[in-house]
């Protein structure tokens, strides 16, 4: 007669594979959510940008970009950026900034003082962080430089000396300056006009002021200058002047004249020599703002950035047109020669 299967027999020889698969299937259970956390992509950070032009034609746009991938933000990955952009129009960016809070950006990013106005009258909670050669205090936009206080801080390019300074570089390589055409835009709220003014008398130079409201005024001021006799322009650097550089650089050859101007630009376009900030670096620093912000960081707690660091550019050519000699010892602290 058949012997009956040990059923109790069965189930201890099965026993032991039963809790090895229960205890497989238990450390698998526990392991893939941990698998599933290590491949999970970085959280993307949602970037919003307010431009006067455009991205591509921006060129502190580019900077912050690169700025960006230093301190590890690369769009696409772990940031996601939107652009909302003027292309120029200015009427445009109230509608446009007004866009960018309804999207509720981690972080608000305006390029220029103009546009940064606008970016802090469209949000009161998004933090902003900005780039602006206009003063900020004077704008509204922080408190003050080191205890900016509210949702909004970055970096200027405004240094109390630089315009005194200027005017005794541009001494330096042309002596016979003694009448200056300063050119400059009122609606920019800056402080070269009072610095120029604090520095002329002791280098023997007289400031002639031509204020700028539009490109319009440029050739009324051209008109004056030359009637007042000027033997070299000093233009300050606003979204207007900078916008129409060429023009002035073109009026300063044509006339024989001595151009010195904000930075780099002003010199590599053809004017005589520049003197100021380094406009990358400045706004590589405000991307560094960018990160911190988005790792908790208050802007009420990141003081406004002003430069540290400043190049001498000097145009030899177009010196060399004016009949000016440059001393070895002047062109031996230049940053840049442009030959």
């Amino acid at each position: 007669m058949a012997q009956a299967p040990d059923r109790d027999a069965d189930a201890t020889a099965s026993a032991p594979r039963r809790r090895d698969v229960l205890i497989s299937l238990g450390g698998t259970a526990v392991a893939w959510p941990l698998a599933a956390r290590a491949q999970q992509p970085a959280k993307r950070h949602r970037l919003g940008v307010l431009l006067y032009s455009t991205p591509r034609a921006d060129p502190q746009m580019k900077s912050m970009i690169r700025g960006l991938r230093d301190v590890g933000y690369v769009d696409g990955q772990n940031l996601a950026i939107e652009y909302r952009y003027a292309e120029g129009r200015p009427e445009r960016l109230p509608d446009l900034a007004a866009d960018l809070v309804g999207l509720k950006p981690d972080v608000l990013v305006a390029i220029g003082g103009d546009v940064t106005a606008v970016a802090v009258k469209a949000t009161q909670t998004i933090p902003i962080v900005f780039t602006s050669s206009a003063d900020p205090v004077q704008l509204g936009f922080v408190a003050s430089l080191s205890r900016p206080g509210g949702h909004a801080t970055g970096v200027t390019l405004l240094m109390d000396d630089l315009a005194a300074k200027r005017l005794e570089l541009l001494k330096e390589a042309a002596p016979r300056v003694s009448r200056v055409a300063f050119l400059w835009n009122p609606d920019h709220f800056d402080n070269e006009l009072r610095e120029a003014e604090r520095g002329a008398p002791p280098l023997g130079v007289r400031l002639e002021r031509m204020p700028l409201y539009g490109p319009g005024d440029l050739d009324g001021a051209f008109r004056a200058a030359t009637e007042g006799k000027a033997d070299a322009i000093y233009v300050v650097s606003s979204r207007l002047t900078v916008r129409i550089l060429q023009r002035f650089v073109d009026f300063a050859a044509k006339s024989r004249l001595p151009l010195v101007g904000g930075w780099g630009a002003w010199a590599q376009a053809g004017g005589l020599l520049s003197y100021g900030p380094n406009v990358d670096d400045m706004v590589r620093r405000a991307a560094t703002y960018v990160d911190k912000i988005l790792k908790g960081t208050r802007p009420a707690d990141l003081p406004v950035q002003q430069p540290t660091r400043f190049e001498l550019v000097i145009n030899l050519k177009t010196a060399k047109a004016l009949g000016l000699t440059i001393p070895e010892s002047f062109l031996t602290r230049a940053d840049e020669v442009i030959e």
